[in-house]
């Protein structure tokens, strides 16, 4: 395949050689996952992130529906998708996409520059890419946590200064039953709750409560829950816990429900995601 072994991380195609992800949580202050892949067909549903993503392309072409809006991406982009946000991704060349991703904490950039990267989401700025590629690199060095620091922190500082050179979004609309229903789908994700349930305690209908967030969010509340356990079980994955234990701990019925729900977003299964060379 076309992905190449970097020292410490390791490479692996699925069973029919459609897919191939490495993924690792560096020791370094700000990034929460590296995740590199190559794509063939996977298409990602829809789903969100409480991090920042910030992505490249070194093969491919890549589509992607950010907050309901069409985008495409190539390989002279840098790609940085906000927190919170709905979007999901997929190939748009016959050889699929080889992308490298780094996940930045919620906090790396201010919350205030969010409506901006969800408006311009794809920035062509080849001295960022070459920056962002060199981090990827000593990312998979052991022991070089302070360059990897250094390298971050120019990245950063770039990427402010591209969306803050454009005006700030509409505020969003006054808070409403969907933002109650997504405090109390983050306060239960891990333990679950019906939506009879949820709609009985903040006091409405089932299916206003389904419309209501899916018109507000842009996706419907089992997917945001469910891309939020997904989320959770990388975490997990990447922290050391056997992938048999995972499911119970963020909210799954079984090892198989947890299985089913994260190949479809991820293209592998749990136990060859967290696999370690």
């Amino acid at each position: 395949m076309l992905l190449p072994i970097t020292a410490g991380v390791l490479y692996v195609p699925d069973m029919v050689g459609e897919s191939a992800v490495s993924a690792w949580r560096p020791e370094v202050p700000g990034v929460t996952e590296v995740f590199h892949a190559h794509f063939l067909r996977h298409a990602y549903p829809v789903h969100t992130h409480t991090v920042w993503t910030l992505l490249i392309l070194d093969d491919g072409v890549l589509r992607f529906d950010l907050d309901r809006h069409d985008h495409g991406t190539l390989r002279s982009q840098v790609v940085l998708l906000p927190p919170h946000i709905p979007h999901d991704g997929r190939t748009a060349a016959p050889q699929g996409f080889r992308k490298r991703v780094i996940y930045l904490a919620e906090d790396a950039l201010d919350a205030d520059l969010i409506g901006a990267a969800t408006d311009r989401p794809n920035l062509a700025d080849s001295l960022l890419w070459q920056r962002v590629s060199r981090l990827h690199g000593t990312l998979a060095q052991p022991g070089e946590s302070f360059e990897a620091q250094s390298r971050l922190a120019l990245i950063v500082d770039r990427l402010g200064t591209h969306l803050r050179r454009h005006p700030t979004r509409v505020a969003p609309p006054p808070r409403g039953v969907a933002d109650d229903l997504h405090d109390l789908l983050d306060e239960r994700l891990t333990t679950g709750l019906t939506l009879d349930e949820a709609a009985g305690l903040l006091h409405t209908h089932p299916a206003h409560l389904v419309r209501a967030f899916t018109r507000r969010f842009g996706i419907p509340p089992h997917l945001y829950l469910t891309g939020r356990r997904v989320e959770l079980a990388r975490q997990l994955l990447l922290s050391g816990l056997p992938a048999g234990s995972v499911a119970a701990e963020v909210g799954f019925y079984d090892q198989s429900h947890l299985t089913r729900h994260f190949k479809r977003m991820l293209g592998v299964s749990p136990a060859r995601y967290a696999r370690r060379r």
